[in-house]
């Protein structure tokens, strides 16, 4: 399932929305132009690069040796979340904040809304690096962050529709499903998703980790719903289409 579009106009425009998926892309173009045609010289460019801006779970928690990192631990949680790891990676990322950021912000406020963004991503690493601890694979990506974007809209608004493409082989139908229809499996799949990456990982005697980061999916989400209780949203009793606060 692919969404397009919901159904919920925002009043505001969402200059913090198009700033962070304007700079999430550059970053990622300038990763392709690190690797260039792929040549052994821009592969190691392209791999020094997550190192050294990535997050990696053992030098957060002192686990391992920082090494020649010239970045302290700390400030690789916010640098992380605008590295991807492939066009499908950051599409994907980008079109969900796009869809859903927009209302986020517009209840949020421009500030609030970017104070939301960087905290779930924080809490989202949190979470990852909880469980792994020890793992010395980089984690990069918005998925943290956008997550808390998609756990704020499942709160603010449960009765939107959104316009998805469906997409069975080669048959694709343009239906609108509930927002808390298409959210809570998402929410779904990443928690089984976790689900397997831990017991994967406890048969190994390994710390969860995996290509996808699963846990830091889930602690993104439920922080998004958190902290837009905190940071208490403008307009309460605002009841506009789909609203429901």
């Amino acid at each position: 399932m692919f969404p397009l579009k919901d159904d919920v106009p925002s009043r505001t425009t969402p200059v913090v929305t198009c700033g962070l998926i304007a700079l999430n892309v550059m970053v990622f173009l300038y990763q392709v132009s690190l690797q260039g045609e792929g040549s052994p010289e821009g592969v190691r460019a392209a791999r020094a690069f997550i190192f050294e801006f990535g997050l990696i779970p053992c030098r957060l928690t002192g686990a391992c040796a920082p090494g020649a990192s010239l970045l302290p631990p700390a400030l690789t949680v916010l640098t992380s979340m605008f590295l991807h790891g492939g066009l499908l990676h950051v599409g994907g990322n980008m079109l969900y904040l796009w869809i859903f950021g927009d209302n986020v912000e517009d209840t949020l406020g421009h500030g609030r809304f970017m104070v939301f963004y960087l905290a779930c991503g924080a809490a989202a690493a949190a979470a990852q690096t909880a469980l792994s601890a020890a793992s010395s694979v980089p984690m990069i990506g918005a998925s943290g962050a956008v997550s808390g974007v998609l756990g704020a809209y499942l709160l603010l608004f449960p009765r939107a529709n959104v316009l998805t493409a469906v997409v069975f082989g080669f048959f694709v139908r343009l239906v609108r499903i509930p927002a808390v229809l298409m959210l809570g499996l998402w929410f779904l799949v990443q928690f089984l998703g976790g689900l397997v990456a831990w017991g994967g990982a406890v048969s190994r005697g390994e710390a969860a980790g995996g290509e996808t980061a699963w846990f830091a999916h889930l602690g993104g989400f439920l922080a998004g719903m958190a902290l837009l209780f905190v940071l208490r949203p403008r307009d309460p009793w605002d009841h506009g289409p789909g609203r429901c606060w």
